[in-house]
């Protein structure tokens, strides 16, 4: 590490130290980051991706304890006869009838910066900002990433046999499968064997405009059945009002419902990135954005969102999808590691992903654009 480079490295450390209120050598041992300043790198970590800001990042003080909800979980309108024995009796309308809990698991945010890099930005007068922000923006894109693909809890993670972060948490849609099963709607009707039988090694939903469709009404090999038809649905349009019957009836008139959409599935003419004056290029910003689109399918906004499974669609509110972070959890230690060449960041937080309301989400996947396949032999 070049001698500029280091007085650079130091003040930024010095500065870190200050800001929590340790000793100036202090920040180089595993320590606590202080309450406040941990408010504020949430916050950071949240306005830096426009996905983030549309759910919830909540604070909460216990490692497990019951999900927040929504607020207002039913309807409150009704009436009581109380001419005779009848007793207006009020309930309280954010509370659920099932208890959920949510358990925060530690999650790892260790970054290295080797000395040749670090050379490189030495002239830059906002050393440290571009330090914290490219890393702040970092952790947001990978608590995306885990909503969307977490699937376990590992006790050592491996970043090479999941590259989508598969095994840091669990996520949202993993939450829906396992706790809501009723709310997924994974599977047509053609993935059958020529006799009509169940093929189990296969899961799809066929969209194909212009062929013969399924007919649950119709005899096995008469038209519209399943030996003779070549799709479920002849749009997606078509799959989204009937995935949205799976929602009660109470929330299907939300206006805040929208469907997020796996990338293979819309064309991307139908979708716009509205960037301001000096953004940066949409392919990066992209990874950041809530992405529209210029049409509805099933009468509700497409969306595209980050990390989103590409062959999938959720019909929720945005607000229904939160990060639970536990409060006073975040520690930190930077280090200087001249063995590696390198400073050394090991930083961690407790946190969870939670569905407020699972009644308030579909969630339909193995979605595959096309006809379907000739039906094997039983």
């Amino acid at each position: 590490m070049r001698k500029e480079t280091r007085a650079l490295f130091n003040a930024y450390v010095s500065q870190i130290a200050l800001l929590n209120g340790l000793e100036a050598g202090d920040a180089q041992t595993k320590f606590a980051v202080n309450p406040v300043v941990e408010q504020k790198l949430e916050e950071k970590i949240q306005h830096s991706s426009e996905f983030l800001q549309a759910i919830n990042m909540m604070p909460v003080t216990q490692q497990k304890g019951d999900v927040l909800g929504l607020g207002v979980s039913r309807t409150l309108a009704g009436r009581t006869d109380t001419s005779g024995a009848g007793v207006r009796n009020p309930t309280d309308p954010t509370d659920s009838a099932i208890k959920r809990q949510y358990t925060c698991e530690q999650t790892n945010f260790d970054w290295s910066q080797r000395y040749a890099l670090l050379d490189a930005w030495r002239h830059r007068p906002e050393f440290q900002t571009l330090m914290r922000d490219s890393i702040l923006q970092q952790q947001g894109r990978d608590r995306i990433m885990i909503g969307w693909n977490g699937t376990s809890v590992a006790a050592t993670t491996d970043r090479v046999a999941n590259p989508l972060l598969q095994d840091v948490n669990i996520g949202w849609l993993h939450k829906i499968r396992t706790h809501a099963a009723a709310q997924v709607f994974n599977d047509g009707s053609l993935t059958v064997k020529t006799d009509g039988t169940n093929n189990a090694a296969l899961k799809a939903i066929y969209v194909k405009p212009g062929v013969e469709l399924f007919d649950a009404n119709a005899a096995y090999n008469a038209t519209g059945g399943s030996a003779s038809a070549d799709a479920d649905y002849s749009s997606l349009d078509a799959l989204v009002l009937d995935a949205k019957r799976l929602l009660p009836e109470w929330h299907r008139g939300d206006t805040e419902l929208v469907v997020i959409v796996g990338h293979d599935l819309v064309d991307d003419k139908y979708f716009t990135i509205a960037q301001e004056t000096g953004a940066t290029a949409t392919e990066v910003e992209a990874t950041d954005r809530i992405i529209r689109s210029t049409k509805q399918l099933g009468g509700l906004e497409a969306v595209r969102v980050p990390f989103f499974p590409a062959n999938a669609i959720l019909i929720t509110r945005l607000d229904n999808l939160s990060i639970y972070w536990q409060e006073e959890t975040r520690r930190r230690m930077l280090k200087d590691e001249p063995e590696k060449d390198r400073v050394a960041n090991y930083e961690s937080v407790n946190e969870a992903y939670v569905v407020e309301d699972y009644e308030l989400t579909v969630l339909v996947e193995n979605i595959v654009i096309g006809g379907a396949p000739a039906r094997p032999a039983p």
